[in-house]
C-alpha cells in the first residue's frame, strides 16, 4: 500500500469514526440540555469554526448562488440537527445512526422524482432492499411492542430526505463553487436563526454554568466543531484525493460505529438489528455497485 493511499485509509476510518460517534455525543448533549439547545449549539459552533474561510470565500459566490446555499445550509445541517436531536430523546442513537444509512437510496429517489435522473436497475434493485431492511428495522425494536417510537423515526427518516435533496440541489445548482466554501458559508449563514433558537428556549435564563450544561455543551460543542465543521472539511479532502467511490464508502462504516457506541452505551441491540442493518447496507451497496447501467 502506498503512503498517499494509507493516508486516504486513514483519513476515512478517523471520519468514519467522528460521523458514526455523532450518535452518541448528540444523546450526551440532551443530558443536560434540551432538543433545540443541542441543535442550536452545534450549527452555531460549526459555523463559528469555519467563519474564516467563509469571509474569505464569500466574495467568490455569485448573488444568484445565495439563496440557493442557505437552502443547502437548511436542508444539509440545520433541519436534520434538530429533528435528529428530537427523535433521539426517545430512540436510541444507534437506531438513528442505522437510519441514517438511508440517506444515498433517498437521494437516488429524489433525483429520480425530481432532477430527472435517469436510473439503472441496481439502483432500483439497491431502493427496494434498503426499504424493505428499514421497515424490518422498524419492527425489530427491542421495545416495538411497548412504544413504536414510529414518529421519531419517522423525524429520523424525514432528516435523511434533507440530506438526500441536499446532494442533488448541490450536484444541480452549484458544480461551480467549491465543496468548502458551499459548506462554510452554509454553516455561517445558518448559525443565525440557530442563535436565535438558542435565544428563544430559554437558555441563558437557567444556570448555564452547573456542571450537567457545561458538560453537556462542551459535548454538543465537539459534536458541532468536530462532527459537523472538521468531519465536512476532512470529507471533501478525501473526495479530491481518494474519488468518489472510496468517500462514498463511510454511509457503509457510519451504522457500525453507531452500532458500536449503542453497545458500549448499553442500548439493547438484538440480532435482528445486526439482520436488518446488514440488509440495509447491503441495499445501499447494490445502489452504488457500479456495472449495471441500463436504465429503465
Amino acid at each position: 500500500m502506498t503512503e498517499n493511499k494509507l493516508f486516504n485509509w486513514i483519513i476515512f476510518i478517523i471520519l468514519s469514526i467522528i460521523w458514526g460517534s455523532s450518535f452518541v455525543l448528540m444523546k450526551e448533549g440532551l443530558v443536560g440540555l434540551n432538543a433545540l439547545q443541542v441543535a442550536s449549539f452545534r450549527i452555531i459552533s460549526s459555523g463559528l469554526i469555519l467563519l474564516p474561510v467563509a469571509v474569505k470565500s464569500i466574495s467568490t459566490i455569485p448573488q444568484n448562488k445565495f439563496l440557493i446555499i442557505f437552502v443547502s445550509g437548511i436542508l444539509g445541517s440545520l433541519l436534520p440537527a434538530y429533528l435528529f436531536c428530537i427523535a433521539e430523546q426517545r430512540i436510541d442513537s444507534s437506531l438513528a445512526g442505522t437510519l441514517n444509512a438511508l440517506t444515498p437510496i433517498f437521494a437516488i429517489i429524489i433525483g429520480i422524482l425530481f432532477f430527472k435522473t435517469n436510473t439503472a436497475r441496481n439502483k432500483k434493485l439497491g431502493i427496494g432492499i434498503s426499504f424493505l431492511g428499514s421497515i424490518l428495522l422498524f419492527f425489530a425494536q427491542p421495545s416495538f411492542n411497548e412504544h413504536s417510537n414510529i414518529t421519531d423515526v419517522l423525524l429520523v427518516i424525514v432528516a435523511t430526505i434533507c440530506y438526500a435533496v441536499n446532494v442533488n440541489l448541490v450536484g444541480k445548482y452549484l458544480k461551480d463553487i467549491s465543496s468548502l466554501t458551499i459548506v462554510s458559508v452554509a454553516l455561517l449563514s445558518n448559525a443565525v436563526p440557530a442563535a436565535f433558537v438558542l435565544y428563544y428556549t430559554g437558555y441563558f435564563e437557567e444556570n448555564i454554568f452547573s456542571k450537567v450544561m457545561l458538560v453537556s455543551a462542551g459535548y454538543t460543542m465537539v459534536l458541532g466543531v468536530v462532527g459537523t465543521a472538521v468531519a465536512s472539511v476532512m470529507f471533501y479532502t478525501l473526495i479530491k484525493r481518494a474519488g468518489v467511490v472510496l468517500s462514498s464508502m463511510v454511509t457503509y462504516a457510519i451504522p457500525v460505529v453507531a452500532v458500536f457506541w449503542g453497545i458500549v452505551y448499553g442500548e439493547i441491540i438484538g440480532w435482528q438489528q445486526i439482520v436488518c442493518l446488514i440488509i440495509i447496507l447491503g441495499g445501499v451497496y447494490v445502489a452504488n455497485k457500479s456495472g449495471n447501467k441500463v436504465a429503465n
